[in-house]
């Protein structure tokens, strides 16, 4: 079965300063349990904040390095998740479920893409 990968897009800048509610949390933790449970879920994970990372950058044959936070990026990776599904249509629906545990004021955008095995 295809894997997929899950990139979770969110506004630093707009986020709730307090991260999400512990009832969003026990939301997300059921519909993870319940991913798990049918053999979809393969890892997911939240990602430290811009200002904790490093972009590395190629370009013009010269490497350079710039610490967060990344000011010009509104939308950054918040988390992720791989999932194997039967096919696309059936990850883009977990990932609506997912998006349906938050808040109505979070805005998350994510992109649902196919793992290209090598």
């Amino acid at each position: 079965m295809p894997r997929y990968l899950s990139m979770i897009r969110v506004d630093e800048q707009n986020a709730p300063a307090e991260g999400p509610s512990p009832e969003l949390m026990e939301r997300m933790g059921a519909l993870i349990e319940e991913m798990t449970k049918a053999g979809v879920m393969l890892d997911t994970a939240g990602l430290a904040p811009t200002s904790e990372g490093t972009r590395v950058t190629w370009s013009g044959g010269k490497m350079s390095c710039t610490d967060g936070p990344f000011t010009e990026s509104k939308e950054v990776i918040g988390g992720y998740s791989i999932v194997e599904a039967k096919d696309k249509a059936e990850a883009v629906e977990w990932t609506k479920r997912f998006l349906r545990t938050h808040e109505e004021f979070w805005t998350i955008t994510v992109e649902v893409r196919e793992i290209v095995a090598g």
